[in-house]
């Protein structure tokens, strides 16, 4: 939802427009900062990991804005004070941030939560709104292990400095958030053009700091929301400094690790500061953000399995993602191909089988369905002009839909088939034609995945009532297109019951997708009990992997 661009008072609905603002302002210049991303990997994905990180901030502040505020006892709605909309702001940047840039964006936005968010009484706006520009650089430099000057850090700190000296100017009234606003983005654009002279890597490539590239639009939504004034448009390639460039590639480029590890870690203070101290010693590149037991951890290594083992020790790391940035360079290098398939799945032997079949894979967990910037991410990821998505699960097709809509605000042609099981979304793949026209392969696709019937196989954790009946904790249950069918004590028996009805009203094809405890036995057992009853079907029978269900059969 769009928000009008002020002039605003310091206050919640501020922070919403500024939001609003910045995401849009970081959504047009995406494609450009990409692109002059030299330090301190060349991997052209700083503009995309800003955008995906202030994506997440926005999404959560639209959620507190929607929910009760804290201080309404009654459960009606209203809007968040300040404190809450910039709390929710910094933690939705934190639990989102991507790349290095977007771990030290969510970094700035805390130290601003920082201040804000303590909503001190009787304080000006302005000077308020300086001293929280001041904490968030201050907070940003220490969380970063070895800050480099002409850097975002540069950036930051110079809209700090500008800020503070316009919250303390001398005169009758004091500065108003809006004159503080537009002196820290005034000397963010400043600091900006002189990065190239401050780091080797861009004065030989010819270009800005993507990252400070990225604050200055942040720092203009801001300005933009508390003024009513929009900033001058300055494309970031138009950033480039005088002279000629030299495309050798720099030393950061090819030397130094070879993957990024992130993740969000749940830990105490003193954990983190030893988990610093170790992960310093893998790599480079280390950011460490967060606090109050929550962490956004970044960190460039060799060894990605180390980094993630220090995490385990300093408490419980999740949502980890590593990254090798070869592929990521290839990437952004690959020309875009046509057409490209995003499916979602839940077992690594189906995502190996999907990318067999040249989609995109999305792995997900039991209990941990991937949100809205992970499908969004897989879609950009594909490289292509169309995409057609395959959520596998009828609880994803609001994400998918959700993806799929922020998608083709980049530009690329998205259809999603709802498909609800991953043996759906293999029939789909079976006649996909990536050469045909989009919209008969989309057409194909969706009949396709419309005419398999799926099952599962499950074990009850606990004893609950079904559309089959009351099972008990450890029963066999044999779910029919969404729904308990049979209730069974071994697998085995249940999942003949399970093939019996769904081979009762007809079918050609078999699939049986077994998971990591399933025994071949089981799969020859099953083959033998659909060729004795049912002679003109075929079976073929696939290995889940890990996070697979227990058995999942298709129909067609």
């Amino acid at each position: 939802m769009a928000h009008e661009p002020g002039p605003h008072t310091l206050d919640a609905e501020a922070v919403r427009t500024w939001s609003s603002l910045a995401l849009a302002a970081l959504g047009r210049a995406r494609e450009d900062i990409d692109a002059i991303n030299v330090y301190p990997v060349a991997d052209a994905d700083t503009g995309t990991n800003l955008y995906l990180t202030a994506e997440s901030a926005d999404r959560a502040l639209t959620e507190a804005f929607a929910a009760p505020p804290a201080h309404v006892t009654d459960g009606t709605a209203g809007t968040p004070s300040l404190s809450e909309a910039v709390r929710a702001y910094a933690h939705g940047a934190l639990i989102g941030a991507r790349g290095n840039s977007g771990t030290i964006l969510a970094q700035l936005l805390r130290g601003v939560a920082d201040v804000l968010g303590a909503e001190p009484a009787g304080r000006d706006a302005g000077p308020l709104l300086a001293s929280a520009l001041t904490k968030a650089a201050e907070e940003a430099y220490e969380a970063v292990a070895h800050p480099v000057e002409g850097t975002m850090l540069t950036v930051a700190g110079a809209a700090a400095r500008a800020a503070a000296a316009a919250g303390a100017a001398a005169g009758a009234a004091a500065a108003t958030a809006a004159d503080v606003a537009c002196a820290a983005y005034e000397g963010a654009r400043a600091a900006l053009a002189e990065t190239p002279g401050q780091l080797a890597a861009l004065g030989r490539a010819g270009v800005v700091d993507a990252g400070g590239c990225g604050l200055v639009a942040v720092l203009g939504a801001l300005w933009q929301a508390l003024s009513g004034q929009e900033p001058e448009a300055e494309p970031a390639r138009g950033r480039a400094v005088p002279g000629p460039r030299d495309d050798r590639p720099c030393a950061e480029e090819l030397g130094g690790p070879a993957y990024e590890v992130v993740y969000l870690l749940e830990a105490g203070e003193e954990a983190v500061g030893e988990l610093r101290a170790t992960l310093d010693g893998l790599g480079d590149s280390l950011v460490v953000v967060g606090g109050d037991g929550l962490w956004n951890v970044h960190v460039h290594v060799d060894d990605p399995g180390a980094a993630v083992e220090a995490g385990v020790v300093a408490g419980r790391p999740y949502r980890i993602r590593i990254t090798h940035f070869g592929d990521e360079r290839r990437l952004a290098r690959a020309p875009r191909v046509q057409r490209a398939v995003v499916a979602v799945v839940q077992g690594e032997g189906l995502a190996g089988l999907c990318g067999e079949a040249g989609a995109t894979a999305v792995l997900a967990r039991p209990g941990e369905p991937p949100a809205v910037p992970v499908l969004l991410d897989a879609i950009r990821r594909a490289h292509a002009r169309e995409v057609v998505l395959l959520p596998g699960a009828a609880d994803l097709r609001a994400a998918a839909a959700a993806a799929a809509e922020q998608a083709r605000a980049d530009g690329v042609r998205v259809a999603v088939i709802p498909t609800r099981s991953a043996v759906q979304g293999l029939a789909a793949l079976a006649v996909h034609d990536p050469d045909g026209s989009f919209d008969e392969d989309v057409v194909a696709m969706t009949a396709a995945a419309g005419a398999t019937r799926y099952g599962e196989l499950a074990v009850a954790e606990r004893q609950s009532f079904t559309s089959a009946g009351i099972c008990q904790a450890g029963d066999v249950l044999g779910l029919i297109d969404g729904d308990v069918a049979v209730i069974g004590a071994g697998l085995p028996e249940t999942a003949e019951a399970v093939l019996a009805r769904m081979l009762g009203s007809g079918g050609e094809l078999v699939t049986l997708v077994l998971g990591p405890e399933v025994p071949d036995a089981l799969a020859a057992r099953l083959e033998a009990y659909v060729q004795h009853g049912h002679l003109a079907v075929d079976t073929v029978t696939y290995r889940g992997g890990r996070y697979s269900a227990p058995l999942l059969i298709g129909v067609e």
